[in-house]
């Protein structure tokens, strides 16, 4: 048995988590794993029924699950209120630390049937298959913040030690070990203190990876190169902000950022989550794009040890946009509805 905690968040979160969730009990009927789904809140709903983005009974539930499976967090009410007080993302940022989800992993990979769909050249993604090692829990985004008196200077303090960028480089280096054995480090080395440590921690972490080829980037040139030459990445290992902005670039490959999947782990409890926002305009009618809330699952089913399961998945996923099985975004001409995306992925299973 495995206990899956289910967050749907809000916008299209439900929608694209129902059409997992989907999936994984047709994975479930075949492969009898035995899963149980236990829903609860975060983000905006979190507030709107408890006015806090990530209640306590949420917490203590993902705590004593197998993983976590997330849909999206954020609404527009306070995206466009500054004063707000209280905000969706907060709950996210606090799962991170209540989990111990210190590196997020997300896989960028081109299909061959959305190469018109991409906004780059066909010979430029063709063939790309790479994934980032983001750290998820320091830096600016954690650091301490703050305004003067007089509102007129703000500051954002960012911060990293030893032991959080080795730990989350380890994982880099043993996932570059099972791929092509080459990891690139991004940082701005050049200007930055942090990034000054992280090469200095990095280069001697490769010491016990010496099949790894290790090089670094300075993060305009990484941003530069993920456009002109994607295919050169295999393993990218950065920061919290520098892997914020790259992964959402690098989604333009693929096409369309609803086939983007990810994970985040730590010490504890993973959680898996498709990376595109919770799209409030789109929600209710049916053409969010489940497949990387679906891709996200089969992430979660490789963690939990069912290689083959995930693989399955996998591989309705490739099918489906094969046979044209697809959402607005990528089908302009007769497109399917979200639950019918669903549908034919859970059927080949």
């Amino acid at each position: 048995m495995k206990k899956i905690t289910v967050l749907a968040g809000d916008g299209v979160g439900p929608e694209v988590t129902s059409e997992a969730l989907k999936v994984l009990q047709a994975v479930d009927r075949k492969y009898a794993i035995g899963f149980v789904f236990e829903h609860e809140l975060i983000g905006a709903c979190a507030i709107d029924a408890t006015g806090d983005p990530l209640p306590a009974a949420t917490v203590e539930r993902c705590q004593k699950s197998d993983a976590v499976l997330l849909g999206a967090v954020g609404h527009p009410r306070f995206d466009n209120n500054p004063a707000a007080k209280v905000r969706p993302e907060q709950g996210l940022l606090k799962i991170r630390k209540a989990l111990g989800l210190y590196a997020n992993i997300r896989p960028i990979k081109s299909y061959e049937a959305l190469y018109s769909t991409s906004p780059l050249k066909e010979s430029l993604i063709a063939g790309v298959d790479f994934v980032v090692f983001r750290e998820l829990t320091g830096g600016i985004y954690f650091g301490e913040k703050g305004r003067s008196n007089n509102g007129s200077e703000a500051f954002d303090l960012c911060t990293y030690s030893v032991e959080e960028v080795e730990r989350i480089a380890r994982l880099a280096f043993a996932a570059a070990q099972d791929r092509r054995k080459r990891l690139t480090l991004v940082d701005k080395a050049n200007v930055l203190e942090t990034s000054r440590l992280w090469r200095d921690v990095v280069s001697k972490t490769s010491k016990d990876f010496p099949d790894v080829q290790l090089d670094s980037m300075f993060v305009d040139n990484a941003a530069m190169k993920i456009v002109l030459q994607p295919a050169f990445f295999d393993v990218i290992l950065t920061e919290n902000m520098f892997g914020d902005i790259l992964t959402d670039e690098a989604s333009a490959i693929t096409g369309s950022i609803g086939m983007l999947p990810s994970s985040s782990v730590g010490s504890r409890v993973a959680l898996f989550e498709p990376i595109h926002g919770s799209f409030p305009e789109g929600a209710g009618k049916g053409i969010a794009n489940p497949m990387a809330a679906i891709l996200s699952a089969a992430m979660m089913l490789e963690h939990l040890g069912y290689p083959k399961a995930a693989q399955e998945v996998q591989a309705a996923v490739e099918l489906a946009l094969k046979k044209g099985v697809a959402t607005g975004e990528i089908i302009k001409s007769n497109p399917a509805s979200t639950s019918e995306v669903g549908d034919f992925i859970a059927s080949n299973i």
